[in-house]
């Protein structure tokens, strides 16, 4: 990582591994913007999947990767 992350993005990072995996709606409208800068550091991952599997339309869902 080329530089250390704000208070306010080692939160929502906190937030998001706290919580292993969340839709990304769930996360309040003031965390989001901090989804962006954590992915390009590599600390989360993005990624869709069905929430029921009748449904044909997919969900996109955030996870802090293990390091």
């Amino acid at each position: 990582m080329s530089r250390e992350l704000a208070d306010f993005e080692k939160q929502v990072y906190d937030f998001i591994k706290e919580r292993e995996e969340v839709l990304i709606s769930s996360i309040p409208a003031r965390m989001r913007g901090a989804i962006p800068t954590l992915k390009k550091a590599g600390l989360i991952e993005i990624f869709k999947k069905r929430t029921v599997p009748w449904a044909s339309k997919k969900r996109k869902f955030v996870k802090a990767v293990k390091s």
